[in-house]
């Protein structure tokens, strides 16, 4: 099982090709693939046409979907955030964190394509898909 980043399905609904949205490609009907309340609501939001809007919503209801927001991923988000702060490092969004704990607590390999992760993949254990 992955979990896919917002910044993978994004790219994957534009058309744009990149190692991540053929990984993405590659995945779909053949591993299990997670979507998490935060990333579908990331996702979903940026749709301007209601067409792209359901269609991609139900490819969504096709996929494993999980809470990923609780009280165990607040407080290690929090923790994460602050133990990169102290490392000099400033991870520009707060979603991204929480996505990085949630993925972190339950040992899921995250798909993504944001620099974000990076430091997260570097000093707190994040797993990447490959």
């Amino acid at each position: 099982m992955i979990v896919v980043d917002s910044s993978v399905w994004i790219d994957y609904f534009n058309g744009i090709v990149n190692p991540q949205t053929e990984r993405l490609d590659a995945g779909l009907g053949s591993e299990l693939i997670l979507v998490g309340d935060l990333i579908l609501a990331e996702v979903l939001q940026g749709f301007e046409r209601d067409a792209d809007y359901r269609k991609a919503k139900s490819l969504f209801e096709y996929l494993e979907f999980r809470e990923m927001l609780g009280r165990d991923v607040a407080l290690a988000s929090a923790e994460n955030y602050r133990k990169l702060r102290k490392q000099g490092i400033t991870i520009r969004k707060t979603i991204d964190m929480l996505i990085g704990a949630y993925c972190i607590l339950n040992r899921l390999p995250l798909l993504h394509r944001d620099r974000d992760f990076e430091p997260m993949t570097q000093h707190l254990g994040l797993l990447v898909a490959q």
